[in-house]
């Protein structure tokens, strides 16, 4: 027999009674019920009862040892009664008798319950993540991304896609976030970065004519952290194609995401083919460009039956309305939570009116509101006796934020959102270039690589703020899980784009002059994508953090509590890395 186990806690089943078997694992619980000891033993694979009798060597040992030791067991199957089969176990059916204990890793007191959620705080748990990812769901996360990452590169392979590599050291590059620097012991005074994304590098793989690249790509960004974004670092499948068009790329990864979906996604639904939506669409309609489609309404924009009236708080403004069907039933709470709600958000305040039976209005602002209005409202929202009408006023940006969240959040109050789906959409058409609120100054809105809509004659010709890139999004439920873009390949486009946004012919030189080398070789049209891994099993787990889907994330803080990272480095390290420090004086 094996040394450890000659089968695992997960395997045993009705099959087995009678044969003696040898386990091992984890002391998961344990309960005494009149001398006779049951234990539950845990490992990889599952859970099985051991029952050990009064009066033995056996039970003597395992009375004494902490939950969590590791023990190996020798012991016979045995059936359980039938009053005590656990249908909720897949070894429910049998139990092990246990005849001999071996302890194999000794345990000390836990800091926290591994069989039952015990509430305890993150940091605690991040602190003792190798505890923690002991935990059934934890356990299932992690098992659910190995096997998520296993079945994208099934797909992406069968797709005609080849895994390759590209660096984790090269140099920086204006993905929109800071990067993570790596001083350089070789050359005094220069540093490395970590990719915020392979992206000059998959580029340059289709330039090097290998067509349909893709990689689970390890991604670093200097980020503060959110609820769907783990600071410093995520991983990626980064994918190009050459040869390709946006909707070329737009099928190859509805299929993958549908499949994948389908998959794993517990026979929720999945919305085929996903909607094409233009950026300006999304922001009028859904107050936000990661739109969550479970929502059945839209914000309408009123804002000119407003424009020249005498309500003087929406006159001159911005003002977008939702209307929501079917709240005759609907209390005077719902308006005060979700007015709370919008406050929350960063309004001031939730304007509202009810509309009645005879289409005539109630409501706080119902009384500022003409007859004209009112007729003009009606007929914008197509509101019937029984809706409520939400109202936003303000400037465009901060209506959008606000009423955004108030569209969904009124959707699941008034039963107007669909639970147990994934509604997917692609975000299209967004702006080449913004201004910058505070400067005025032209900028990149989003990938500076993309291809603008129209090439070199748009640039040339058009404001820039009226130029559209070839770019995109993916989302789901309301997360962007990623952005792509039909990639620029054109010298002469890359430098007018660039010299639009305030770079000079030299500084594209210097800074990406390696992408332009390679553009004068002969680049084919190419272009791609990059879904986020972390958030596609957030989705899949039904988790709204994402540190619950990463073995061993960082904190909100971006620090490694298990591991003591940042960390500092003495001086002699510093002077081989030619290094001195400026720390921040201490305050308080």
């Amino acid at each position: 027999m094996h040394r450890y186990r000659s089968h695992t806690c997960g395997e045993l089943r009705s099959g087995n009674i009678g044969t003696d078997v040898r386990l091992s694992g984890w002391l998961h619980n344990r309960r005494n019920l009149g001398g006779i000891l049951f234990i539950d033993l845990r490992d990889h694979y599952g859970i099985v009862q051991l029952v050990v009798r009064p009066d033995t060597e056996a039970n003597e040992r395992l009375s004494s040892l902490s939950k969590e030791t590791v023990v190996r067991i020798d012991g016979r199957v045995v059936a359980r009664g039938a009053e005590n089969v656990n249908p909720e176990l897949p070894t429910g059916e049998i139990e092990v008798e246990v005849g001999e204990v071996e302890v194999l890793g000794g345990a000390e007191q836990i800091p926290f319950t591994i069989n039952a959620d015990d509430g305890v705080n993150e940091e605690r748990r991040l602190e003792y993540r190798f505890l923690d990812l002991r935990r059934e769901r934890m356990h299932r996360n992690i098992m659910l991304r190995s096997a998520v990452i296993s079945s994208i590169r099934e797909k992406m392979s069968a797709l005609g896609f080849n895994e390759l590599a590209t660096p984790i050291l090269s140099a920086t590059s204006p993905e929109g976030a800071r990067d993570f620097l790596v001083p350089s012991r070789l050359h005094a005074g220069k540093f490395y970065a970590l990719p915020q994304a392979p992206q000059q590098f998959k580029q340059l793989l289709m330039i090097a004519g290998f067509d349909r690249y893709f990689q689970i790509a390890p991604c670093f960004r200097d980020e503060d952290a959110r609820a769907d974004r783990s600071p410093g670092e995520f991983y990626q499948l980064d994918m190009e194609m050459s040869f390709v068009e946006q909707e070329d790329v737009f099928s190859v990864i509805e299929k993958v995401m549908t499949d994948l979906f389908e998959e794993f996604g517990g026979g929720r639904h999945v919305t085929s083919p996903f909607p094409r939506i233009p950026f300006r669409e999304a922001m009028l309609k859904y107050g936000s460009d990661k739109p969550d489609l479970r929502a059945r309404l839209e914000l309408v924009d009123v804002s000119e039956i407003f424009a020249d009236s005498g309500f003087k708080a929406f006159a001159g403004k911005h003002v977008r309305a939702l209307a929501v069907p079917d709240t005759a039933g609907q209390s005077r709470k719902f308006f005060d939570q979700m007015g709370e709600f919008a406050v929350e958000h960063g309004a001031k305040g939730l304007a509202w009116v009810r509309v009645g039976e005879d289409s005539s209005l109630t409501g706080p602002i119902a009384k500022f509101l003409t007859a004209e209005d009112t007729a003009a409202l009606l007929s914008a929202l197509d509101a019937g006796p029984g809706t409520a009408v939400f109202f936003g006023a303000g400037e465009f940006d901060e209506v959008s934020s606000v009423m955004g969240a108030v569209r969904v959040e009124a959707a699941r109050r008034a039963g107007h959102f669909d639970e147990g789906v994934f509604r997917f959409c692609w975000i299209v058409d967004f702006p080449m270039f913004e201004k910058n609120p505070d400067t005025g100054a032209i900028e990149f809105s989003h990938n500076p690589f993309s291809m603008p809509q129209g090439g070199l004659e748009a640039l040339e010709n058009k404001d820039p703020l009226d130029i559209l890139a070839w770019q995109y999004d993916i989302v789901c439920n309301g997360v962007e899980l990623s952005s792509g873009a039909i990639r620029n390949h054109e010298p002469e486009v890359m430098y007018k784009a660039f010299g639009i946004a305030g770079y000079s012919a030299e500084e594209v030189e210097r800074e990406f002059g390696g992408m332009l080398r390679a553009f004068r070789f002969g680049a084919p049209p190419h272009g791609g994508i990059a879904p986020g891994i972390d958030r596609i099993v957030m989705l899949l787990a039904d988790e709204p953090n994402i540190r619950e889907t990463i073995a061993f994330p960082l904190n909100g803080n971006a620090q490694d509590l298990l591991m003591g990272a940042p960390s500092g480095v003495d001086e002699a390290r510093l002077r081989e890395l030619h290094l001195s420090l400026r720390t921040p004086p201490k305050t308080g």
